[in-house]
């Protein structure tokens, strides 16, 4: 993906996450299938979407086939790590806590995710000592 992160899209991301779940290239046609009840589209829209998607670098188009085929170029574990990372600094300017604590105070997160957390980096903790003393 290089150095220069590119963000997706709302649409974009949706369409990216129908190819992540694809172990082959597809065609447009099964992407507005699996898309439908969250977009309604016409084909021309989604062609215009993976158009740019395939600009950005996300998508390949393979036409050797006579039917226009497409896989994501990018793993979804390439692009949750710097999505998140843009977005922790754009929305809350690079603090993990004011993020945190905005969803908590607003009752979108609740004690039982803060447990959750916490035992998350819990383990963490325990790995990273292990590691460091191998």
């Amino acid at each position: 993906m290089g150095n220069s992160f590119k963000n997706l899209g709302e649409a974009e991301l949706e369409i990216m996450q129908v190819l992540w779940k694809c172990e082959q290239p597809v065609t447009s046609s099964f992407i507005l299938k699996q898309l439908r009840g969250q977009r309604t589209w016409q084909l021309s829209t989604l062609m215009t979407s993976l158009s740019r998607l395939a600009t950005k670098k996300f998508v390949n188009c393979d036409r050797s086939t006579g039917v226009n085929l497409y896989m994501a170029l990018v793993t979804e574990d390439e692009y949750k790590p710097k999505a998140g990372k843009h977005f922790l600094d754009k929305v809350y300017h690079n603090s993990l806590q004011n993020m945190v604590a905005s969803l908590y105070n607003s009752r979108m997160i609740q004690d039982s995710d803060l447990t959750e957390l916490r035992k998350y980096l819990d383990h963490l903790e325990l790995e990273h000592d292990r590691e460091e003393q191998s």
